[in-house]
């Protein structure tokens, strides 16, 4: 079983963005306040079964990865890891700033880039290679649910190098919405969740901040415990 606590740094929109009540409102769940909410009309309407459409991405609250979930490694604390986002968030960088729309990848459905975004292929991959000293290593068990026999060789080799196949070139933003969908079922609620989303207006959206999300437990959902704005 994997180590717990498990922390997480992921993008979020700010606990009183317009994006961030959107994707808590369809998860059922807010990470900021741990709060369980009711699901939308339109989404149950679509899909009855909405709670368990949405059932995986809401254990981690709505957000985009951007250094993959990991148990802490031996010898540090909670407080070591705030203080590593700190000094992150205090370095200049370029803010990566996107167009957002709703698509499919990969089987579910997620807010995404509409075109690759350089700044933040280099905001991710410098939280992946940052953080690395907080993650304890990845134990047989872990790796073997990652299936590496299904993965590409480089992202095995992502695998054993940074516990997470999805990195650097084969990283893709993504704050997701579903599950993985048939694609018969994925055309009404990928329309309905464009609806919702045009609604908010966002033509654009600055990945601009950082934030640590704690799981406690296997049956905890992950929580935020920090957020910092990144320097420009």
């Amino acid at each position: 079983m994997t180590g717990f606590p498990r922390y997480a740094i992921y993008f979020a929109a700010g606990s009183d963005s317009r994006l961030s009540r959107f994707g808590a409102e369809l998860l059922g769940y807010d990470a900021y306040t741990g709060d369980e909410l009711s699901f939308p009309k339109d989404a149950l309407h679509v899909a009855p079964d909405w709670r368990d459409i949405s059932s995986d991405p809401r254990k981690y609250g709505f957000h985009g990865t951007l250094k993959a979930p990991m148990a802490a490694s031996p010898g540090t604390t909670e407080a070591d890891l705030i203080g590593a986002c700190t000094a992150f968030a205090a370095k200049a960088r370029p803010i990566p700033v996107i167009r957002p729309i709703v698509d499919a990848i990969s089987g579910f459905i997620a807010v995404i880039p509409a075109e690759p975004v350089d700044a933040l292929q280099q905001l991710a991959a410098d939280c992946v290679r940052d953080f690395d000293a907080f993650r304890a290593p990845l134990t047989a068990d872990d790796r073997a649910r990652r299936k590496p026999e299904k993965l590409s060789e480089r992202q095995r080799d992502y695998l054993d190098r940074w516990g997470y196949p999805y990195v650097m070139e084969e990283f893709r933003f993504h704050m997701t919405l579903t599950g993985r969908l048939d694609a018969e079922r994925r055309g009404p609620i990928l329309e309905m969740l464009r609806a919702r989303f045009a609604a908010l207006k966002l033509e654009t959206l600055a990945i601009d901040r950082i934030a640590l999300f704690k799981q406690d437990d296997a049956r905890a959902k992950f929580r935020i415990v920090g957020e910092w704005a990144l320097a420009r």
